[in-house]
Order: C-alpha cells, then structure tokens, then sequence
C-alpha cells in the first residue's frame, strides 16, 4: 500500500510540475544508490535526474539541503549542510561539503534547481543515507557451534587449490552432519516495554544467512552476504526495522546458517574443496526508542543454538531437509529452546569486515512445469521451459519419512532422463517428509544451472500408488542480482531478438555475487567475461553499485608482485595460464575506465590506481623486450580443433597486446588524476610497447599480423596499433579473410569484441550483419536452432560443457551502439553528451533501444517505412546529443512535421543535428 501511495504520488508531481513548464529534480541517489543504508564516505557523492516539459531543457544552479532529521528538512532547516545557490550545470556526483558525518547515523536531503531560463523549480521529495558504522562501533563478537580450531577444518590458503591427493582430500572430510559443516539455527529472545521508533540490525552470517523477526523474515536476499574472499574482505548486511516489526514484551531474533562459498563440502560434486572456517555469525541491532533512550542486543555468549532440519547443504553438491527435524515456532516466543546448546565464542574471520553497497541476489522470476514425460511407471522428467540458475519448489504429500530426490540438468541423455555430466554431478535435493499433509520446500543455500528436473518412486498428481509420496507441484525458481534492468532492445531481424534473449539469460544467470562463468561447474569469477562484455552488460544492467564491489574484490586478490588472477575471488588456484593471463587479468585496469565512461564518476580510477598501475608493472616483469609471451590467448575460438588455447592466432600477440593497453590506460588515468610522472612513465611505456609489438608481429610484405587471422588483424586496429599509413590495408586484409570464409568468424573468447567493434567502427557494419544473420556454426543463430534458451560456451553446444555462459556475448554492444545507436562521447563521461548514429544494415526495417542513463532515458527507435527513414529519439534533461542520420546529403529531413535544416559530417558523410533534451521524431527521404 505504501509502495503504491508513493508510486501515485510521483506520478501527480510528475504531471503537476512538467504541465506547469517547470524543471523537476527526481530520483535522488547518494553514492549512486537511492536511500542506502551503510554509506562509508565521509564525504559521500549526491545526484539526481532532471524532468522537464519543455525541450532544451538543463539546470544552470542548484541548493542542497542536508538535515538531522526529517522534520528540519520540511522545514527547510539544512542543518548539517547548506550549500548555498551553486551556480553549475553539475548534477551528478555533487560532493558533501557539511559538518562531519557520525557513524551509523540517518541523514536527509533535498535538492532545488533553476533551469536555463533561470526559473526555480520545487523541491524535490526528501531522500536519505544512513552512515555505515566504523569496525570499531561494530565490535564484531562472532559466535556458532563449535571453534575454528575444534572443527579441524583445513588451514591457510595454499589449501585453495584444484587438484590434489585423493586420500590427503579425504583426510579433510567431515561428515556433512558434524558442526564444522552443518546448517544451524541460532535464536536469541529479547524484550521490549517501550515504544519503538526504528531499528537498525547489522548482520554478517557465513557462508549464507537467513534472518527472522518473530518469525518473520527481514529482507528478500538469497544467499546473502554476497560472496568476498573472506580473508580479505567479509560483507555486512544493514537492514531497518520499524516499530511494527517487534511486539511489547517478548521478542526473538533468528538466524539460520548455511556453508556457501565460505565453507565448501567434498561430498557429491564439487569443484574445489576450501574452507575458511565454520559457519559463523555476527549481529548488532541497535533499537531506538520514542523517549529517546537507545538498547543495543548483540551476538554473545547467551545467544543458544541447535542443529536445523537442513542436513546438507553445498554450494556444489546440493541440499537436504528433514522435515521431521523441524521446531515449530523456534524463532518465536513461547518456544522452549531448554534443550538448545549455548553457542562458543568463535575465530574472526580474517577479512575486513566492511557493508555490503552492492544489491542482493533475489529470486527474480519462477516458471511453472512446460512439459512432462513419464519415461517409466512414476519416473518423471519435467521441461521447465528456461534453463536458469536457481533451485525447485516442491510441493508433496505423502507419509512420514519417505524422500523425494529432486535431480536438476541443463540437458537429458538421449533415453530422456538428465544429464549432469557436463554441468557437475552428482547434484540433487533431497526432501524428507512428515507425513502432515501437503508440504511445501524450497532449498535455501544451493543453485544450480538447469531447465530440467527428475524424480523417481513418485506419483504426479493423482495418488495412483498409494505407497508412493506425491508431487502436487512444481516450481523453478530463477535467482539473479537484484541491481535491475537499464536498457531493452529489439529489432525487425528475429535471429537477432532472439540472440537477445539468449544472451540476457545467461547474463542473469551469471549474475550472482560476482559476474560468474556458469552457474553449475564452477561458478567462479572469471574476469575476462566482465571486460570483453562491459559495454553490453551496462546497457542491459545498473551496474552503478555492483562494479565498484567487483574491483574490491579485484584488490583483495591481486598478489604481493602485481599479479591479477584470471577468478576473482581466487577460492580456488588453478596454476599456470590458467591463474596468470593478461586477458584475464587487465580486467582490473580496463573497468575503471568502463564505469567512468558510462556513470562519468571517476572514484574507481581514483580509488584503485594504484591497483591498475601495480598489474602494468607486473606484465613488465613478464616481458622480454616489451613483448609478453603466456597466458590463455584468445581462449575458445574457432576452427575444427579442440576449443581451448588460442590455436587461430599466436598468445604473446594476444598477451602483448593487452600489456599494452594497459601500460595506456594507465597513462590516460595518470593525465586524469593529474599524476604528471605516471604519465610520463607510462605513456613513454605504451609507445616502446607499440613499437615493439608492430617489429614482433607485422608483417611489412603482407601487411598482415601474426598468423594473418582475424584476430592477428583486428586486436591492432582496434587499440590503434597499427601504423596510420597501414590502417587501411590491414583492414582490407582482415575483411578478404572474413570472406572467404564465408562470412563466418574465427575469433574465440577474447578476440570477439574486437573483430565485431574493428568492424562496428570502421563502417562495415554490413559484413557484421552478414556475419550473424544465418543458422549456421559459427554463430548465435545455430544456438537458436538447436533450442536453447541460454547462450553456451562453444559456438556448437553439442562440444561444450556448459550450456550457460555469456562470454561468447560481445554483440550485445553492436545492438545497442550500431544498430539503434546509442554511443557515448568519451569526452563526456556518463553520456553528458551523447551520438545517436544508428545503422540501417541488410534488410531490417526498425530497430529501438533505450537505456536509462544516470542522467534519465535515453531512447533511439527508427523505421523504414513508405521510402522513408524515421527516427524517434530521447534526450535527458541536461544533456546533449549529437544525431547523426543514415541518409544521403541531399535528404528532405522534417524534424516534429517541420522542415529542418541539418549540419553535415564529411568523414562519417552524414546529416548531423544538434539537439538538447526532449523528444524529437526526424523524418527523412530515403
């Protein structure tokens, strides 16, 4: 009911402010984050968006008010900061300038601005931010069922490996029920006799938590914290609570506790076997009372513990629950927990324990049974219509300790029932009744990849074999990040749509704690994905709060000698190339840079400079003569040999290559925070790796790099290696390879985003078109044929492994910036100005996509249509663009029905317009 009040509220100031031509400040952020809960700044970043009626539209000033209380700011008391009249067009990333900020503190703020005319606007609603608390105000007291030291569980991080001796593996085993592994529920009783104003609750619980209120669950997290490398960084959560939440006299607190990524089992499937201690909890909840008077009740020693119907739980194997197990009304008052154990002062975790800014993982959409086939008498194999990352529903009756085993697989076998064996096997859930009816469950701490389930010894349904349990219903359920959708797309080519889809699903799926590569092997972090696919993900995704937890991450496990690893957390150390390949590893210097071009907010270039300029280095010390020769290459790509290492094109090209954008990118942020050595350093760096790499690799008879490939030829053009006076020939080279063979690819991994934006960017969109508009391998069309619902790790998924991974993605950036458009102006980050130049290619007839920009929407939408080209564009408040229309010189152009007089760009020899805010429709002879 409130969310609709302040929906409907929105809409009538919407309405009331545009149809009285004023200028409105809206979606308020602090720190890129509507109302967060745990800011760490001292002196925290403030935004906002701007709506108008008018066209033309940007703020030439602002005020800001920030107050102590709600009640000051309404009237209009900016008692902790009054930033007077400032006298900018600056509406993002406005620094705090008040008194000094407490910790663990609520703040609230509002904005007003005048627009280009000079007319003042209303003030916007009241946003807040509640300061995060300093380690030292937390006091963090761990507490669970048994120590570190009497877990016996394996010690230091050269543990953290891939392969190791069977017998020493299975000398590390503790059974699944012992209390170094098992799930726990943790309880702890309190009263309350005074009237609550609010409550804040600070929780960490390793591996994953679940936290009640008398009863009632706090938040919608799965999986919650999100995963860090504990030893470096450990994630708190921070939620509010209301009066309506606790109960005069008696309350309980409860927590349920499972192992996540935190402490893996070597039971059923696993791909790594890594604990960093048992499962462990801190809590502090500090409740405010109306008279002014605080209580704090925090984890210690009376806080009681018992084993949970949870009997297994593995991030990789799967879960079980006993429902026989189960206490009633444990996490409430009038339970009698007498023969509950007290619970043990435990070992910190030795991580920094810092709040966690990024959003939750939730379950984000569930999917009824599509079909179902009964390959034998009660033997069930269901196609849940969407291959996903998640976990079942279960809805069975039957009696009292009977199982259900609930197998989940990407795929089937050819007789019909799952296939795990390229996903991970064995993984299963396990359900154990008791007999009360129907039962309802819904694992808590594991997911897998899959769109199908099996289950034996069952009846579907109807009860047809009265000693079997019956399955009643089923769901999947799909779990992803929470950061939410910025952008759509679609088009008149449904191989392309489609590829879309594919390709967002495998996004989603992967879209967990970190940016993983599937969620069923591995689920782990590797970094590539996040780079190569960048530009793609941040137009599909708000990454605003998500990026700046990836690059901690990133921090945590860069080595003492510079080293990035290729997984972010390093849970696991694979060794070699497969830990240390620069493509993998410049991810930490090439994302700085992405999130200050698309959110125009250089904090992570500032904050983690030292990291990108320490991994430069690190490649230096891997170089003989500037020329680096290991790493992966260009991972995956194509040909009739075996997917892998880069066989198409020669690794020290690949390696080389990213050594030198990195030395680049390095110089380009040192010329930006103004560190004149560093720029001297590294830019002198970039040109004697230049020149190196073209003396190693460039052919001067050929005209050619490397072993001719595509990839030889188009990684150079598109870092702008190569020779001015070769540019051309080089290209030239690269397209006659594209067409003999077919128009089809031969790039991999790495080495896609820089043939499809070599050609995006130098007008060969046409052969881009050509290149994926068919059905055949390689391509995104032959993964349509084939059925699938998610994008694989091979161009042909009956040779991969797994069947849901977007890192062969890459041509999500060619949709949003070729095809409908949308290219940002690296000259002003954060699309302060922008260029809407799209491509009409083949035979489409539309295509349209928007993007919510930190400054507002962003919207391109054209069509052919009657021998015309019409094209609908939106333009944020505040901001620029420059169209750029695919038409002859001589084009009749009406802009909104009137006839409209155009510039002309002769390089890209196209009409050009100039526009501001609004929404315009150009219409144009064809």
């Amino acid at each position: 009911m409130n969310i609709s009040k302040s929906i409907l509220s929105f809409i009538f100031l919407f309405f009331f402010f545009i149809l009285n031509g004023q200028i409105l400040p809206v979606r308020l952020t602090t720190e890129m984050a509507e109302n967060p809960l745990a800011v760490v700044q001292n002196q925290p970043k403030l935004s906002w968006q701007l709506i108008s009626k008018e066209s033309d539209a940007s703020q030439v000033a602002y005020l800001i008010l920030v107050a102590s209380s709600e009640e000051k700011l309404k009237m209009d008391d900016g008692d902790v900061w009054n930033s007077g009249r400032a006298n900018t067009d600056k509406n993002l990333h406005i620094v705090y300038n008040g008194k000094p900020l407490k910790s663990e503190t609520k703040y609230f703020w509002k904005v007003k601005v005048w627009n280009q005319v000079g007319k003042v606007s209303k003030w916007s609603k009241t946003a807040t931010f509640r300061t995060a608390s300093l380690e030292s105000d937390l006091n963090p007291i761990w507490i669970g069922a048994i120590t570190k030291a009497d877990s016996h569980l394996p010690e230091g991080r050269n543990y953290h490996t891939a392969t190791f001796n069977r017998e020493k593996k299975n000398s590390f085993i503790n059974a699944s029920d012992s209390l170094s592994r098992r799930s726990i529920m943790l309880r702890k009783p309190f009263e309350v006799e005074k009237a609550v104003k609010e409550a804040v609750v600070y929780i960490s619980g390793l591996g994953h938590y679940e936290l009640t209120i008398n009863g009632k669950k706090v938040g919608n997290s799965q999986f919650a914290p999100l995963w860090t490398d504990y030893d470096k960084t450990v994630n708190y959560n921070v939620y509010e609570l209301s009066a309506k939440d606790f109960q005069k006299g008696d309350n309980v607190i409860g927590v349920l506790l499972g192992n996540g990524m935190y402490n893996t089992l070597a039971e059923r499937y696993t791909k790594f076997f890594v604990s960093f201690g048992p499962p462990t909890l801190f809590f502090k909840m500090k409740i405010k009372y109306n008279d002014g008077s605080e209580e704090i009740i925090k984890s210690d020693r009376t806080w009681k513990y018992s084993k949970s119907p949870i009997t297994y739980n593995s991030i990789f194997g799967g879960e079980d629950y006993n429902a026989n197990l189960e206490q009633k009304g444990w996490d409430r008052k009038g339970f009698k927990d007498r023969d509950w154990k007290k619970v043990v002062i435990q070992e910190a975790p030795k991580g920094v324990l810092r709040p966690q800014t990024a959003s939750p993982v939730t379950i984000q959409k569930q999917y009824e049974v599509k079909t179902v086939k009964e390959l034998k008498p009660n033997f069930y194999v269901f196609d849940m219509g969407q291959n996903l990352s998640g976990f079942p529903t279960i809805k069975v009756k039957g009696k009292r300790g009977q199982t259900i085993r609930v197998w989940v697989a990407e795929g089937l076998n050819e007789e019909g029932t799952i296939a795990q064996g390229r996903s991970g096997k064995p993984y299963y859930y396990d359900y154990t009744l008791k007999g009360d009816g129907v039962e309802e469950w819904t694992p808590k701490f594991s997911f897998y990849g899959y769109q199908y389930v099996q289950i034996e010894n069952i009846n579907y349904k109807e009860d047809k074999n009265k000693e079997l349990p019956t399955l009643v219903d089923l769901k999947s359920n799909f779990i992803y990040n929470s950061a939410g959708e910025a952008g759509s797309f679609a088009c008149s080519n449904e191989i392309f749509n489609k590829t879309h889809e594919l390709i967002n699903n495998s996004i989603k799926s992967n879209f967990q704690s970190v940016f993983t590569d599937c969620p069923q092997r591995e689920k782990l972090g590797w970094l590539e994905e996040i780079q190569l696919n960048g530009p793609g993900l941040m137009f599909n995704y708000n990454l605003q709060n998500f990026l700046p937890a990836t690059m901690q991450n990133i921090s945590d496990s860069q080595r003492d000698n510079g080293l990035i690893p290729t997984i972010v957390p390093e849970y696991v150390i694979f060794g070699g190339d497969f830990t240390d390949s620069p493509e993998w590893g410049v991810t930490g210097v090439i994302l700085p840079w992405m999130y200050y071009e698309y959110y125009g907010d250089a904090s992570l270039l500032e904050k983690y400079f030292p990291v990108m300029k320490n991994y430069v280095d690190y490649l230096g010390t891997k170089a003989t003569n500037h020329i680096v020769s290991h790493g992966l290459g260009d991972w995956y790509d194509y040909g009739t040999h075996p997917a892998g290492y880069s066989k198409n094109s020669p690794i020290a090209l690949s390696a080389t290559s990213h050594y030198y954008y990195g030395a680049y990118l390095v110089a380009k942020a040192s010329k930006l925070l103004g560190k004149t050595e560093d720029f001297e350093k590294y830019n002198t760096l970039a040109s004697e790796i230049k020149t190196a790499f073209n003396k190693e690799f460039f052919n001067e008879e050929t005209k050619q790099y490397g072993t001719n490939s595509q990839f030889s030829n188009a990684v150079p053009i598109f870092m702008d290696i190569v020779e001015p006076q070769y540019k051309e020939v080089v290209m030239q080279n690269l397209l006659a390879d594209i067409k003999e063979k077919g128009d089809r690819l031969t790039t991999g991994d790495v080495g896609n985003r820089y043939l499809f934006q070599t050609l995006a960017r130098n007008g060969e969109n046409e052969t881009m078109y050509r290149m994926h508009n068919h059905y055949d391998a390689p391509g995104y069309g032959f993964q349509i044929k084939f059925g699938l619902t998610t994008l694989t790790e091979q161009w042909d998924p009956r040779k991969g492994n797994s069947w849901n991974h977007f890192m062969l993605g890459q041509i999500e950036e060619w949709f949003y910036q070729s095809l409908a458009g949308i290219m940002s102006d690296p000259e002003k980050p954060g699309f302060k100005h922008f260029f809407i130049q799209p491509e009409v290619v083949g035979d489409m007839t539309f295509a349209k996509a928007d993007y919510q920009s930190v400054y507002g929407k962003i919207a391109s939408s054209w069509e052919k249509k009657d021998g015309k080209f019409i094209l609908t564009v939106q333009i944020p408040v505040n901001t620029t663009a420059t169209v750029k229309l695919p038409v002859a010189k001589n084009s009749e152009i009406k802009m909104d029905g009137k006839r409209f007089k155009t510039g002309f760009d002769e390089k890209a020899q196209k009409p050009v317009l100039e526009l501001g805010s609004g929404i315009y429709t150009i219409e144009c002879t064809i």
